[in-house]
């Protein structure tokens, strides 16, 4: 009977793991590397790469399977973009400074789960280059 009743809690345990929205040991807003990025990517295959620079600089190198929303369209075109706002998002942008800014952005728009990992030039991963 304790065999029955510990499985049955181990199963549960499962589903509500699995019912769990993504999410991260990190604060919303929160500051990573790009190690801790690639790495929550990895274990996140429906998290948000977001890349807030222009389109020339995306056209130049991306990150793959990044969306590109200029920080300065952020306010028009997240709400369709990312409708999600429970959805894991990674922004990113040339040096870190249009990234803060775009993190904060999302969190005051209502997004709950947005990490900033800084610039393109500290990514030692593989980029896109068209």
């Amino acid at each position: 009977m304790k065999k029955i009743l510990a499985l049955l809690i181990f199963c549960a345990m499962l589903a509500l793991a699995a019912c769990v929205s993504e999410s991260t040991d990190f604060e919303n807003g929160e500051i990573i590397t790009a190690t801790q990025a690639r790495q929550i990517i990895n274990e996140n295959p429906h998290a948000i790469i977001l890349d807030v620079r222009t389109q020339e600089e995306f056209s130049e190198a991306h990150i793959g399977s990044a969306i590109l929303i200029p920080v300065d369209m952020l306010t028009e075109l997240a709400p369709e973009l990312l409708p999600n706002k429970n959805a894991l998002i990674l922004v990113y942008c040339r040096s870190g400074n249009r990234s803060a800014a775009a993190t904060a952005q999302l969190i005051a728009m209502g997004y709950a789960n947005v990490l900033d990992f800084g610039g393109i030039i500290d990514w030692p991963y593989e980029t896109l280059v068209p």
